[in-house]
């Protein structure tokens, strides 16, 4: 995917995080975008935002969403733990963890772990020799996400990164190691541990020696 020209309308349409509450990100409609956002860092009351007149630079946006915007696909199933909520209470009640309560829809966080979880177990169990309709289908699969991923931040990250990365979709073992080598990629970005690509077998496919998940 080509990089975004300062000059091009999409770029001035992409919010300024500057103005913005902590934790918050904007949508590309100026607005408080929710599955942009972690949970912790969602304010009720904020949606009618306003950005304040001015604010926008379309060259500091441009440079500053790999960053800023990749959080949900950077979020390890790993990642913060999980908080325990008695759904009897209300938000206040338990002082809004980390996590939305059961039965609310996902944050970015959440959305980013699943989504995750997905590709890389669907890789785990993709072909050794994949036919090439196997092949067709897993491109049109990856090369979907920046299309209709819901968080459209999250969403042109990725895009980019595949541009400057095409996925290998030439078999299991080339396919696990892409994702894994993109997953990385984003924690950097965001100051995560990385995982030892070596092992995705272990975490996504056959579980540890040990036998703890047999």
């Amino acid at each position: 995917m080509a990089s975004t020209s300062t000059t091009d309308s999409s770029s001035q349409n992409k919010p300024s995080r500057g103005a913005m509450p902590p934790g918050m990100v904007m949508g590309p409609d100026g607005k408080p975008c929710k599955i942009c956002t972690a949970f912790r860092n969602w304010q009720p009351g904020t949606t009618n935002y306003t950005e304040p007149a001015g604010a926008r630079n379309p060259q500091k946006q441009a440079q500053s969403i790999p960053a800023s915007y990749s959080a949900g696909f950077a979020a390890l199933a790993s990642g913060p733990t999980p908080v325990v909520v008695d759904i009897s209470k209300n938000a206040s009640s338990y002082g809004r963890p980390d996590e939305p309560p059961p039965g609310c829809p996902p944050d970015v966080e959440q959305l980013g772990r699943a989504t995750w979880t997905f590709l890389h177990t669907t890789a785990a169990y993709y072909p050794e020799k994949p036919t090439p309709n196997q092949r067709a289908n897993m491109l049109m699969l990856l090369r979907s996400l920046p299309v209709l991923y819901p968080c459209t931040w999250c969403a042109q990250d990725f895009g980019e990164d595949i541009e400057k990365n095409p996925p290998d979709v030439s078999g299991r073992v080339a396919l696990s190691k892409w994702l894994c080598e993109r997953h990385n990629e984003v924690n950097e970005k965001l100051g995560k541990v990385t995982f030892n690509c070596a092992k995705v077998d272990e975490r996504w496919k056959d579980g540890p020696p040990d036998g703890r998940c047999d």
